[in-house]
């Protein structure tokens, strides 16, 4: 087979960006020593980034997004990977520059593949994808800096999103007291189904701003959204506590003072699961695999190619509830 199907984003000339499913040939993927039969991908909002012409995120077009891809080796140039093996990629390159997941092949390095762990299978690595990747980094590094279930509520902002809503449910599988954040009222009742003790709306957390401290609330906190919410977490951390910041559809800035950090020995703790040494990527998905699986059932909606583009102008729009599961057929 020479040609497939792909989501090809294309500029319109106009300054504008055109999505629409096309006809591709192998020989246009780029070089790398592993061609990928895609089985599943998923939709995070860099996809919706680089959907829309987000220079930041992709700088070449016309372009396949897709910053995930779960399938099947269809040909390898090297021993580590053969014919028939399931595989797993996220982040590195996948996506941005290197044309990505939204189609029916992929061919990438074969230093950013995994063999899908033994515990998942194809479709549950998916329904995880970068943002449960994300989401147990996140609760990694938090339990590595200290915390217990012991230390008091934690929060989970941007509750609602795909890696919000993994941490919440993994968070409350682990014993921990959740808290989550999210500004939508209509899915307070969900959130608590995921395992939310209480959810609180958005604009209590943006109170209180121009403070240099807030009253002490949070044994920790998984950070999704960045900007002054997020600075208004690190206020209300409890003495020594922790906050993991990995997201930033509220912004990439902050108005910061020392004060929380010096007066109360909280920590700052970045997350990044794109470029992950491989090693480390593996254990943790090990770890999703087997003692922190869960079941996403209700997380998850499954698409086709055909409905990408309607889905991706609504995670745009802040109206995407857990994960969108995309079904390469």
């Amino acid at each position: 087979m020479s040609g497939f199907k792909a989501l090809v984003i294309s500029e319109d000339g106009q300054g504008g960006y055109l999505q629409s499913l096309c006809e591709r040939e192998l020989d246009s993927l780029p070089a790398g020593e592993v061609l990928i039969r895609v089985r599943y991908s998923s939709l995070n909002y860099k996809d919706a980034l680089s959907a829309t012409g987000n220079k930041g995120v992709t700088r070449r077009y016309p372009h396949t997004p897709g910053i995930d891809v779960a399938g099947v080796v269809e040909q390898s140039a090297v021993s580590e990977f053969v014919a028939g093996d399931e595989v797993i990629v996220t982040g590195y390159d996948l996506g941005m520059n290197t044309s990505g997941g939204f189609a029916q092949y992929v061919r990438v390095p074969a230093a950013w593949l995994l063999k899908r762990p033994k515990g998942l299978s194809l479709r549950e690595s998916m329904a995880l994808g970068t943002a449960g990747l994300t989401a147990a980094l996140c609760v990694e590094k938090l339990e590595q800096a200290g915390l217990t279930p012991s230390a008091g509520p934690v929060l989970v902002t941007g509750a609602t999103g795909g890696v919000g809503s993994i941490a919440v449910a993994l968070l409350a599988s682990r014993g921990y007291d959740v808290v989550a954040c999210s500004g939508k009222a209509d899915a307070v009742e969900w959130l608590k189904s995921l395992g939310a003790r209480e959810v609180v709306g958005r604009e209590q957390l943006q109170e209180g701003s121009e403070k240099p401290l807030l009253k002490e609330q949070w044994g920790g906190a998984v950070d999704t959204v960045g900007g002054d919410i997020l600075f208004n977490v690190v206020k209300s951390l409890r003495y020594g506590a922790s906050v993991a910041c990995c997201g930033l559809t509220a912004g990439t800035g902050f108005k910061a003072s020392v004060l929380p950090f010096i007066l109360r020995g909280v920590n700052l703790l970045g997350v990044d699961s794109v470029e992950l040494p491989l090693v480390v990527k593996a254990s943790m998905w090990d770890k999703l695999s087997l003692q922190w699986k869960l079941d996403l059932t209700p997380l998850v909606e499954e698409i086709g190619l055909e409905r990408l583009p309607a889905a991706i102008a609504q995670i745009l729009a802040g109206q995407v509830r857990g994960r969108v599961l995309v079904r390469i057929d």
